[in-house]
């Protein structure tokens, strides 16, 4: 809690009925009973040397004053005057006034009026020893026997104030208290606040003990009072009791939320117990351990479990449980070696069936997938070498599958000219540019291994994959002819897999004779590959300059052919490639398939068929000049982007029998209007013929399409265009009442970077999931649109599907304590919105008022929540909440 002369400095406050300024109370001097020092308008200093007074001081008392002091030599009372400033020993006392009574050993401090603003400014702001500064608005001081009497104090300790009244320092331990407020507000008088008004109280070093107090909430007395109360006041972390909040669910019952135990283990580590339980006997329990050592690392461990019954009674209830860890090393602490985590896994409807979850926000809500990821990486100095190592876990919502990676390593090395030499004279031979470089990839995978038997016995010894793969590139690149760039390329690829496939038909099975039956047969088998490749591309160059405000405007284009060769690897000659058939007839099997034995294997194997194939690119950009304005060579021409990129490539495989060319692929972006607004397209082109055919089926007439190995063109028609996309965003944002623009998308890394403590960076994390719960009223306002447009064949061209949304999101701050949060995605072709999300947030200063609401669909909520900003007092919340989990269609499997 707050000790009076333990504080921060509070700002000054415009001067009101509250403020205590207790007048110097000596009598005035008169010129016969003393001698009197006329004022003077410099800065003086007053240092007097008492260590051999009879008043016994041991150190030496210095007083200065900006504006005037004088000194009465009599009765040894110094008046000082603007940014007056007295200390002795470890005692130091700024104010605007200060009387110093070096007889009596005593001092009285206080501000002043302001003619100009009205305002009391020049406070007192008194510190001792070690503490921090405190304020007053005035105050008497003892610097001998350490007493004390402060008018209206102003005190912080943690993330509470001790605001008004009037405190008296007993000794150099223990202050006395007298109506003041302990309040979560840092405002010297709060107008909003929530507190605690202790009519009578003592603080001590370590705690502060109260009798009678009352309740006030919005300066409006409670009529709820206390005898006495007790408040720690800890220098460091603390463990204690987190209270619960108290409520109803339709479904659920009575509840008990989030109450449980903080545990402070140390200065490195806490740990965080919680639990909610409700009447019709659901539950949840949360574990969270937030761990932090300066310099090194920092991360966070959260484990929660779930048992909700939405059915009746007696009904099995539905067990969830997720994992959260991350982690993130100091680029600095360990040079060379990093280690990071980020690990989200879990049961796959555990979002959406644990009401207990306070977050409410679409993306996690929506999610299809979970993700975690642990990695360690390691380069060594003055070496090409590097190896890093990789936990991955990918889990489907949707589908309740689970792809793990136990572990994904690999070995590398980094580019080598095996024939140049640093001693070259000259420049570089042909042979000199080759280049070799080296990979290693070993991997462990289990694929789509459902949830439900993913922890059993068997599970690991008949689903697990894994081999050894290395890769070794040499590629040469030259300059021909000045312009043309040669790049050629061979790579050979070897690949070990510790499990290989057999497939076989079960002639038993009479229901389906034609699906064969695959099993995994364990066992160290090795194959390899190669391919050849060779590449030229240049750059043309085309300007038109015009004589108006556009100067000139530059076409650069940038042709690309290449021709690549693979031999064939499906041969039965190999011996890693099988036929499987039923049985045998004449001349030729009734059922027959092809298979390699390193289908579905760890790294898989050679399975590419002959190819020699002509590759093409061309990528285009555009861009204009446009003059300056002024003829003054300060100021330069300037550049404008007109089409960023639109870029064309395809293929012709000259060792395919038919279909040799591949489909025209093409993509593009730019941005125009300043930047400010993206655009993004892409499509295929289908160079063949497509032949329709109608037939009679069932009394209906049905229509097949299916492609020839000719031409469009040679029909006399335009290739046929399979699928386009297109996107549009725009982001504005104002710049925030620092003149900084305003960047939702910081990451945890740069925070973490900056010195960031883990509770912040975790906020900041949370910030970047999750925005609209998390709201900056620095930001007048922010918008965010984005425009997208699909359109796709079906079957040949039988059908089309076509794709047409927009998406808004962002807030608006309507007053500077009034903020609206929105997110909505509309369904153009519809004409319907799907999704929608609207917040209204409230700035009390020392308390937060949220409303979230998804007025529709399966996911509809609403919650109002009136929480205090403090820390200590974050469990004094006021909520009325309706979730998606009470509607009553909905249906967590």
């Amino acid at each position: 809690m707050l000790l009076a002369f333990t504080n921060n400095v509070i700002a000054q406050q415009l001067l009101g009925s509250d403020t205590t300024i207790r007048r110097d109370s000596l009598p005035k001097v008169t010129r016969s009973g003393g001698k009197i020092k006329a004022r003077s308008t410099k800065p003086t200093k007053a240092a007097k040397d008492t260590s051999k007074n009879k008043g016994g001081l041991n150190s030496i008392v210095r007083a200065t004053a900006q504006d005037s002091s004088y000194t009465d030599q009599e009765h040894k009372i110094s008046y000082l005057y603007g940014r007056a400033r007295v200390t002795y020993e470890d005692f130091e006392l700024d104010a605007d006034y200060i009387r110093l009574d070096e007889k009596n050993k005593t001092v009285f401090a206080s501000g002043r009026i302001d003619p100009k603003t009205h305002r009391y400014t020049g406070r007192p702001i008194l510190k001792q020893k070690s503490d921090k500064p405190t304020m007053a608005d005035s105050l008497y001081y003892n610097y001998e026997t350490k007493k004390g009497k402060v008018f209206n104090p102003s005190s912080q300790q943690d993330a509470n104030y001790l605001s008004g009244g009037m405190a008296k320092k007993l000794n150099e331990n223990e202050v006395a208290y007298r109506n003041v407020l302990y309040s979560t507000c840092d405002l010297p008088y709060p107008d909003t606040h929530f507190g605690i008004v202790i009519t009578k109280g003592i603080a001590e070093k370590n705690q502060i003990i109260a009798g009678p107090a009352y309740l006030e909430i919005l300066n409006v007395p409670i009529p709820i009072g206390i005898p006495f109360g007790f408040f720690p006041k800890p220098e460091s972390r603390a463990s204690g009791v987190i209270l619960p909040t108290f409520g109803e669910d339709a479904k659920l019952g009575f509840f008990l939320r989030e109450f449980g135990y903080y545990l402070a283990l140390n200065d490195y580590i806490d740990l965080t117990t919680t639990g909610t339980i409700y009447s019709k006997g659901s539950f949840e329990v949360r574990e969270r351990s937030v761990y932090q050592k300066r310099y090194n690392y920092t991360g966070s461990v959260a484990l929660s479990f779930t048992s909700m019954n939405y059915g009746n009674p007696g009904d099995p209830a539905r067990k969830n449980f997720n994992i959260a860890w991350s982690h993130a090393q100091d680029p600095n602490a360990h040079p060379g070696s990093v280690f990071s985590a980020s690990v989200n896994a879990g049961t796959s409807s555990y979002y959406q069936s644990s009401p207990g979850q306070q977050s409410y926000s679409l993306q996690q809500l929506t999610q299809n997938t979970l993700q975690s990821s642990v990695s360690y990486q390691r380069t060594w100095p003055n070496s090409p070498f590097n190896l890093s190592v990789n936990l991955q876990h990918s889990q489907d919502i949707t589908n309740r599958t689970v792809n793990l990676q136990l572990p994904t390593f690999s070995f590398n090395m980094a580019s080598l000219s095996p024939f140049d030499s640093k001693d070259r004279v000259g420049e570089q031979k042909w042979y000199q540019k080759i280049t070799v470089s080296y990979t290693s990839q070993g991997t462990n995978t289990l694929n789509n291994i459902k949830e439900s038997v993913l922890f059993n016995k068997d599970t690991l010894l008949r689903y697990l994959r894994s081999g050894f793969k290395q890769t070794i590139p040499v590629s040469m690149n030259l300059t021909l002819l000045k312009y043309l760039q040669f790049s050629s390329s061979a790579t050979y690829n070897e690949y070990w897999n510790f499990q290989t496939t057999r497939k076989y038909y079960d002639r038993t099975n009479v229901n389906n004779p034609t699906q064969p039956v695959t099993e995994v047969v364990p066992g160290f088998r090795r194959a390899g590959d190669y391919t050849f490749g060779a590449n030229f591309t240049t750059k043309l160059y085309g300007t038109t300059n015009f004589k108006g405000k556009i100067k000139a405007i530059r076409h650069v284009m940038t042709p690309s052919i290449g021709f690549s060769y693979a031999p064939d690897f499906t041969t039965l000659d190999r011996t890693y490639n099988k036929i499987i058939v039923t049985e045998s007839t004449v001349p030729y099997p009734y059922y027959a398939q092809r298979y390699s034995i390193f289908d579905n294997t760890a790294v898989g194997g050679p399975t590419g068929r002959r190819s020699g194939a002509i590759t093409f690119s061309l990528d285009n950009s555009v861009e204009a000049k446009v003059r300056a304005k002024s003829t003054d060579s300060s100021q330069a021409d300037k550049k404008i982007s007109i089409l960023q990129s639109l870029t064309f490539n395809g293929s012709y495989n000259l060792a395919a029998d038919s279909f040799r060319l591949s489909q025209i692929a093409f993509n593009g972006h730019t941005a125009v209007f300043n930047q400010k607004v993206n655009i993004n397209f892409g499509g295929n082109f289908n160079p063949y013929s497509v032949r329709f055919r109608d037939s009679i089926a069932n009394n209906a007439v049905v229509r097949t399409a299916r492609l020839i190995d000719r031409y469009s063109w040679q029909d006399g028609k335009l290739p046929q265009l399979t699928n386009f996309y297109a996107s549009a965003d725009i982001s504005l944002n104002s710049k925030s009442k620092t003149g900084k623009s305003y960047n939702p998308y910081s990451t945890v890394t740069t925070a973490r970077a900056s010195g960031m403590s883990p509770q912040e960076a975790e906020r900041l994390s949370m910030i970047n999931q999750d925005q609209s719960a998390f709201v900056d009223f620095n930001i007048p306002w922010n918008v965010n649109l984005s425009y997208t447009f699909n359109y796709s064949l079906v079957n040949n061209g039988l059908s089309t599907t076509i794709g047409n949304t927009v998406q808004a999101r962002g807030d608006v701050s309507v007053t500077p304590k009034w903020k609206i949060t929105y997110y909505s995605d509309i369904d153009v072709r519809k004409q319907k919105m799907t999704t929608m999300q609207l917040g209204i947030y409230r700035d009390l200063h020392c308390w937060d008022l949220s409303v979230q609401w998804i007025p529709f669909g399966y996911l509809k909520m609403y919650s109002v929540m009136l929480r205090v900003k403090s820390t200590i007092l974050q469990d004094l919340k006021l909520s009325k909440r309706s979730d998606f989990t009470n509607n009553t269609y909905y249906n967590p499997n």
